[in-house]
């Protein structure tokens, strides 16, 4: 365990830091100003909740232009649940890790049909909910509703960690992390003093080169004063991702469309739109070569496109056929003005790419 004890002085980064953040927040289009909630406007909880599963995993920049078109589409909570599963998942198409899209349709179905549209405004409350886990009720608590809930996401493990010279690797630091920031976070104004560490993080207190010189916790913060803050935090080695092997398989129609199948619900990918593939899987290989394809043609191999998951790397060997006679094959046609807006995961897109890229550009949604 780390030789770290709880300093004195945790209450206290509250002031400096919450002054700091009512001059320097930065403009979310999720995210309640300081300035209006001195205007008494309040957040509203399915903007906060849909922001937070959006970002998990999931940089602020990328996020930006798919919740501004969620909310455009689906306003409200109820709007969400009463959306077509098939539309929320190709509106989600390319923000990647597809659990989050399916649980987020989960939930909102629970909450427009259990909750009357309201979102709990407990940790207890919002843990029961479909897609939320320990952090995110935590974030939305606080956030949403003033909870005074110890929000740890990776901008404040890093933040925490240089402050009081957390020696914990992580992710066994975790529980230590949640118990500065439990003793750090004030039961008033919680949901800013949460935003103000994630804002302190992304700008001041990076991951490398951070700018001490403009942060607001300098002073008290161990790491700067030892030297030390790009050591922190501290990290086991990674581990080598394995690299795992399939093929796909483009199929174009005489009048340009593309064949594409759904995968099933459960698993990698799940209830995603793509071209045919071999079954490759976390954990063991999937067929090669146009031998495997799922029904004959003059297939091309168009070279092999990698893609890297959490744990695993993914290497497909891109196969491409026009076909003069329709296949007895699962799955629909998708012409080119269609094929953009399928639910195509980022690994399917590279596939079409380096397949027919007059057809499906690199970049193009």
């Amino acid at each position: 365990m780390s030789s770290a004890k709880l300093p004195k002085t945790a209450p206290g980064i509250a002031t400096p830091l919450l002054a700091w953040y009512d001059r320097h927040a930065r403009a979310l289009p999720w995210r309640i100003s300081p300035d209006d909630r001195t205007q008494g406007v309040v957040a509203d909880p399915y903007r906060v909740w849909l922001s937070e599963i959006m970002l998990q995993q999931t940089t602020v920049q990328a996020v930006k232009p798919y919740f501004a078109a969620f909310v455009d589409r689906w306003p409200s909570v109820e709007d969400l649940a009463a959306a077509e599963t098939e539309d929320v998942m190709k509106a989600w198409a390319g923000l990647g890790y597809y659990s989050r899209a399916r649980n987020l349709k989960r939930c909102a179905d629970v909450v427009a049909a259990d909750h009357n549209g309201r979102f709990p405004d407990t940790e207890e409350g919002l843990l029961a909910l479909p897609g939320i886990g320990p952090y995110t009720a935590a974030a939305i608590a606080a956030i949403a509703f003033d909870r005074p809930a110890a929000v740890v996401d990776g901008n404040i493990e890093r933040v925490f960690t240089r402050l009081f010279e957390i020696e914990t690797p992580l992710p066994a630091a975790k529980t230590e992390i949640r118990a500065f920031v439990a003793e750090a976070t004030p039961a008033d104004r919680p949901g800013d003093f949460a935003q103000a560490l994630m804002d302190l993080g992304a700008t001041i207190c990076t991951p490398k080169r951070p700018a001490c010189a403009l942060c607001t916790l300098s002073a008290d913060c161990q790491a700067r004063i030892s030297g030390r803050q790009e050591q922190f935090p501290v990290k086991l080695a990674k581990k080598v991702k394995p690299v795992r092997l399939g093929a796909a398989f483009v199929a174009e129609r005489g009048d340009g469309a593309v064949l594409l199948v759904k995968r099933p619900d459960k698993g990698l990918l799940g209830g995603m739109s793509g071209v045919p593939t071999t079954n490759w899987t976390v954990r063991a290989d999937g067929e090669t070569g146009a031998r495997s394809a799922p029904f004959e043609a003059g297939w091309r191999s168009k070279g092999v496109v990698s893609h890297v998951f959490t744990h695993f790397e993914l290497r497909l060997e891109v196969f491409h056929a026009v076909v003069t006679a329709i296949p007895d094959h699962e799955g629909w046609w998708s012409d080119s003005d269609s094929l953009p807006g399928e639910a195509l995961p980022t690994v399917m897109k590279k596939a079409l790419g380096a397949a027919y890229p007059a057809l499906f550009r690199k970049g193009k949604k």
